[in-house]
This record gives C-alpha cells, sequence and structure tokens, in this order.
C-alpha cells in the first residue's frame, strides 16, 4: 500500500522590510486624510438638553422684567452660559470617545459657526442702542440657525437640520406681535434645543 505523504502547506513569502513600510505610510497618509475629511462628531446631544434647560429658565426669569435693558441683560448672560455648556460637553464626549477635540473639522466648525455670531452680536448693540428690542428674538434665531446649517456642514447630518428649525422659527418670530418675544426664545432656544438634544443623543450617543 502506499504511504500517504501529507502536503504541508506552503508558506507564505515574508514581505520585505521595505514593503512592509510603504504599506504602513501609506496606511498613516489613508488615516491622516480620513481624518481631515472626517465629519466633526463631538455634537453632545445631552448638552444640547441642559442648554434648553437653561434657556426655559431663562425665559422664566426674563418674562418677569419690566425693563428692557434687564430683559436683554438676562439672555446676553444666557447666551454665555449656553456657549460655556457646549465647549464642556462636547470636550467631555470627546474625551470619552478618545477623540481630540481640536482637530481639522473642529477648526472648520468654529470657523464657519462664527461669523454669523458676531454679526448678531453687532445687531444686538445697534437694536438695543436704537429701541428695536422687539426684533432681537427673530434675528438671533436667524443668525443661530444660519451658524448651525453653515457648521453642519462638517457635523452629522441632523445638526443643520437643527440649524433650518431655528431659522423657520426665528422668520415666524420677526412676524409674530412683540409680546410673544420671551415665548418665541423659550420655544426655540429651549424647546428646539431639547428636542434635537434628545435626537442627537439617541442616534449618534451622548
Amino acid at each position: 500500500m502506499t504511504p500517504v505523504i501529507p502536503i504541508r502547506p506552503s508558506r507564505r513569502p515574508e514581505q520585505p522590510p521595505e514593503m512592509h513600510a510603504r504599506a504602513m505610510d501609506n496606511l498613516r497618509f489613508i488615516r491622516e486624510t480620513m481624518e481631515r475629511a472626517a465629519t466633526f462628531t463631538a455634537v453632545s446631544g445631552w448638552g444640547q438638553v441642559v442648554i434648553g434647560l437653561t434657556a426655559v429658565g431663562a425665559g422664566l426669569i426674563a418674562a418677569r422684567q419690566t425693563r428692557l435693558s434687564v430683559w436683554l441683560a438676562i439672555w446676553i448672560a444666557e447666551a454665555g452660559i449656553a456657549g460655556g455648556i457646549s465647549v464642556a460637553s462636547m470636550s467631555i464626549k470627546s474625551h470619552a470617545a478618545n477623540m481630540p477635540l481640536i482637530s481639522g473639522p473642529a477648526r472648520k466648525l468654529v470657523l464657519s459657526f462664527s461669523p454669523a455670531i458676531l454679526v448678531g452680536a453687532l445687531l444686538t448693540a445697534v437694536f438695543a442702542t436704537r429701541g428695536l428690542e422687539w426684533l432681537l428674538p427673530g434675528v438671533w434665531m436667524l443668525l443661530y440657525g444660519a451658524s448651525v446649517v453653515s457648521a453642519g456642514s462638517f457635523s452629522v447630518r441632523i445638526v443643520p437640520v437643527m440649524g433650518a428649525a431655528f431659522m423657520v422659527w426665528g422668520g415666524a418670530a420677526l412676524l409674530a406681535p412683540a409680546d410673544w418675544s420671551t415665548a418665541f426664545l423659550v420655544s426655540g432656544f429651549g424647546g428646539l434645543h431639547m428636542l434635537f438634544g434628545v435626537l442627537i443623543a439617541r442616534r449618534h450617543g451622548g
């Protein structure tokens, strides 16, 4: 009987060191290119919910004021608080995901977000000195929404949708009676932030 000789699996030739190094360089280049082109996903949904809650609180306080200067100061303070919460929540989410907050997409997001916000600050000063405070809720939400839409091109898809919702609500506020200003601000900066914050948290984590 002819003996059965097992066939040894052929060994794959080892890659030369220079080929391995070239492959690693290519992988590194691809990874860096993807990181530069990647969307900024550190927007915190729960952070947006907290911002919405603080906006509701600011609205409850502002609704009791009889002086426009105090009403305006409350909303300006709320804008500063919201900005701090946004930065802190994004930092926490980025750290938890082991993702650098200061990245190429993040810089693009900030640069896209800032111009309309700076315009809003200038118009706030102009309107406040000329007795046009009743226009501010609509202008604030329109410019904030425009900022979010612009910056949202570097984020997840739901972010520019949120910006568009703010723009629609801001347009409605401009057409509404002046007495509805606080209600529009509460439902906009409060309600829309909480609504989209929950959606972002469920779909994209945090």
